[in-house]
């Protein structure tokens, strides 16, 4: 799903926050599939990078349950794309995994900073 940027350190991301960084990232404006990991990438300070073999399907995914409208368009280097943005339940999802991930972030520092 997620490969490290070489400079850094080992660790995993917790397994199931693709989607909600893609929806956040698409959040701030409609994107391409190269753009929105160039996005997260960037966003990062370059600790996360999306692997094309997760991303493309969970933009898939998130298409079909509702989550996200796409558009042909014309990307920054003239060539076709298609391009994403949140619908009204996407939105509502983000709400809804940005809610989640605070409350288990919160539990694991708390677990973490206890003697």
């Amino acid at each position: 799903m997620f490969t490290r940027a070489k400079k850094n350190p080992p660790g995993e991301l917790v397994q199931g926050t693709l989607d909600m960084l893609i929806l956040k990232t698409l959040s701030r404006a409609p994107l391409h599939g190269y753009a929105i990991a160039e996005s997260i990438e960037r966003t990062s300070g370059e600790i996360l990078r999306v692997e094309e073999g997760a991303l493309y399907p969970a933009l898939h995914r998130l298409e079909v349950r509702g989550l996200l409208a796409p558009e042909w368009g014309v990307s920054e280097n003239n060539r076709r794309a298609k391009f994403y943005r949140l619908t009204a339940a996407g939105r509502k999802r983000l709400g809804e995994e940005a809610s989640h991930w605070t409350r288990m972030t919160a539990g694991i520092a708390r677990v973490m900073e206890a003697g």
